[in-house]
């Protein structure tokens, strides 16, 4: 199956989930770029920035499980909905914040509404498409996220050095109100009721998914610290004006985001024809690489230098994006994908990516941000040490593993959208 051969519905349900994703990473991202103007107008330390990234991620890893658990029992088309427009009324009341304390307010609400969109979407994405181009639409809909990403740290700097940091919030609040309401004209996949629910429990029994969710911290905490001081580095440490920095990060990101996301995906979809566990294998291959790219960024004082090496480091850490969703899938029976895909959020949003800010910003008051952002490199590299066990654990165990065989047995999705599709083999 060539991807023009997908029906109107597949292509309707990835570009509307590619639209959302968007806009789910330009609220969220669009902060980051306006945190030296947010500093100065509150009088803030670089930590109290980190608890505005904080605190939105708190709020955001304790509403996911719970929220991917319900949209595996009820209907996961209303449960992106609300999310959506949820988030997008808390940003717009961000404008609004007239106090540290009520920006935290109103940031730490936003975490709810995102909360509820991401295992989700992932989960209708794997039921409407088959198993073998996974990775490859898992990654298409993160596009969404890579470009929403760098569009909301490039309408933050500009919207901040033109018009105030408030009006950056009122104008990205508004599309997803309208986003809200086209989700629910997404179509429902039918499932057929597992005869048993699967419990969590039985999720901390699959090796391979427990080294995921231990990878997935020491990733998730590299790429969020580079996210929330990304901006703030290239303002203060590297010399770009707001308006600048916001392009320019912006574009790097995007670029080198968007290109690393494809191509990590279409070789996870092509290595995984030829072993179980090669959807996965690409993934430590990429942290490897994208090390020593951040480092000679951070240490270089041309711009065009940094702006190309911390491309180039975008473009190896963002492999990881459809092949760990994909993998995920894989491993867990299609009735708990929302529920495994909600744990692992949970866990790396409430202990990676909650702290990162947190810890940096401390370490960067300390001792410098340019020293602080070393922390990071090590992460990901532990990172790809710790994926390497994941790939391991499939070859020894398998992608279906026996501790859940009944619910492989029972609980599968009826192929609605994808049945009436071609063979996938020429992919």
């Amino acid at each position: 199956m060539r991807l023009p051969e997908f029906s109107r519905s597949q292509w309707r349900v990835l570009t509307t989930l590619m639209l959302v994703n968007f806009v789910n990473y330009v609220d969220r991202q669009v902060i980051f770029s306006m945190f030296p103007a947010i500093r100065r107008d509150f009088s803030l330390t670089y930590a109290q920035l980190g608890y505005l990234a904080a605190a939105f991620t708190v709020v955001l890893s304790l509403s996911t499980f719970p929220l991917g658990v319900l949209a595996d029992r009820f209907s996961r088309r209303s449960v992106i909905s609300a999310g959506v427009l949820f988030w997008s009324g808390a940003t717009f009341l961000s404008g609004l914040a007239g106090s540290f304390r009520s920006l935290l307010a109103a940031r730490a609400l936003v975490g709810v509404g995102e909360a509820a969109y991401t295992p989700a979407g992932a989960a209708v994405l794997s039921a409407t498409f088959p198993r073998e181009v996974r990775a490859r639409v898992q990654g298409s809909c993160d596009l969404g996220m890579f470009a929403g990403g760098a569009t909301g740290i490039a309408i933050g700097g500009m919207m901040a050095e033109s018009f105030g940091w408030r009006a950056a919030f009122f104008l990205v609040g508004v599309p997803g109100l309208l986003l809200g309401l086209s989700a629910l004209r997404l179509p429902e996949p039918l499932r057929e009721r597992p005869k048993e629910q699967m419990r969590v429990r039985e999720l901390f029994r699959v090796p391979a998914y427990l080294a995921i969710l231990v990878a997935g911290w020491f990733a998730c905490f590299a790429g969020y610290t580079y996210v929330a001081w990304g901006p703030d580095l290239i303002q203060e440490q590297k010399g770009f004006s707001a308006r600048e920095a916001g392009l320019a990060l912006g574009l790097t990101v995007v670029l080198g985001g968007a290109l690393g996301i494809a191509v990590g995906a279409y070789l996870s979809d092509r290595i995984a024809r030829l072993w179980p566990w090669g959807r996965a294998l690409i993934i430590p291959v990429g942290f490897v690489l994208g090390a020593p790219t951040i480092f000679i960024a951070l240490h270089t004082n041309a711009k065009i230098v940094f702006l190309f090496f911390f491309g180039m480091g975008a473009f190896f850490m963002s492999w990881y994006h459809g092949p760990l969703t994909a993998t995920i899938h894989d491993l867990i029976p299609p009735s708990g994908h929302a529920t495994a895909l909600g744990l692992y959020y949970l866990f790396v949003n409430l202990f990676a990516m909650a702290l990162a800010p947190l810890i940096v910003g401390r370490a960067a008051d300390r001792y410098g941000l340019i020293t602080a952002l070393h922390i990071p490199i090590v992460s990901q590299l532990i990172a790809g040490v710790c994926f390497g066990i994941v790939v391991l654990s499939i070859r020894r165990h398998g992608l279906q593993h026996p501790v859940l065989s009944r619910h492989w047995n029972g609980g599968h999705i009826l192929p609605s959208l994808a049945a009436a599709e071609p063979d996938v083999s020429g992919i």
